[in-house]
């Protein structure tokens, strides 16, 4: 069988970069990823031209410099199943250099902007904590760069789903420029798994099925969701986490639930 074109494995560079997804690679106008694992004292950099960026620390201690600006040493976190985040938010223009301190993984987010707001630390306490569901709908968001947030079109979000339980739950979908009801957002799902050799299940679809893919989905693979509905499911004994990354025209999520299913949130 062949291998979705929305689903992404890890790769083996030499510079460390395990995925690489541009809006011309992912076929689409707005949300850029790179997830690089750097070990200390090695640096890598990336040109961003016409991009706003949201560098999301994934585990180790890193320094961020960009046209100027320096971070400083940040990071803490083991990994992304044992604490939040720490973030940089950086306008367009100069390299992004990120300098890891100790061994790192960090996630590069992109997406269209002009440089309306300065570069900033994004330290753990600044991210908005909540959980969402019931029963094996529960799930807990951590909101890195939520629509209020100083950002163009950047929205940045990681989520914890347990083990046997649902996420992006009841189906929903966000492909459309139609205010109030909706917005169109592409998005990405990073995904991690622990313990690591577990599972996950992600379908993606429209109404009409002319896009319909379930994928089965391992540690470190991302998923690209271009339109339609995208609900997440854990496999029993693994928790999943993901880094959502999403961009459109406008910065606001606003999401329409699957009619079938929308019984479920009465």
């Amino acid at each position: 069988m062949a291998q979705s074109d929305l689903l992404l494995h890890p790769q083996k560079n030499s510079d460390g970069r395990l995925h690489k997804v541009t809006p011309a690679s992912a076929r689409w106008k707005y949300v850029g990823l790179e997830v690089v694992k750097i070990p200390a004292g090695r640096t890598y950099a990336v040109k961003n031209p016409g991009n706003e960026c949201c560098v999301v620390v994934q585990s180790g201690e890193v320094r961020v410099t960009s046209a100027g600006f320096d971070s400083g040493p940040i990071g803490a976190r083991a990994d992304v199943f044992s604490g939040l985040a720490w973030s940089v938010y950086l306008p367009p223009g100069g390299e992004v250099s990120v300098e890891a301190v100790s061994d790192a993984e960090v996630a590069l987010c992109f997406a269209p902007a002009v440089g309306k707001f300065p570069a900033r630390v994004m330290p753990p306490e600044s991210v908005e904590t909540l959980t969402r569901g019931k029963g094996t709908n529960t799930r807990h968001v951590r909101n890195i760069l939520p629509e209020t947030a100083e950002a163009e079109s950047l929205l940045v979000v990681e989520v914890i789903t347990p083990g046997g339980n649902w996420s992006s739950y009841p189906p929903h979908k966000h492909d459309r420029d139609m205010l109030p009801e909706e917005t169109l957002l592409e998005e990405t799902y990073y995904h991690r798994i622990n313990p690591s050799q577990g599972f996950a299940m992600q379908r993606v679809y429209t109404d009409d099925h002319s896009l319909d893919e379930t994928m089965t989905i391992h540690d470190r693979d991302v998923v690209l969701v271009p339109r339609g509905y995208h609900p997440v499911s854990a496999a029993h004994g693994y928790d999943l986490f993901y880094l959502n990354v999403m961009a459109g025209p406008k910065k606001m999520w606003r999401f329409h639930n699957e009619p079938a299913h929308a019984w479920l949130l009465k």
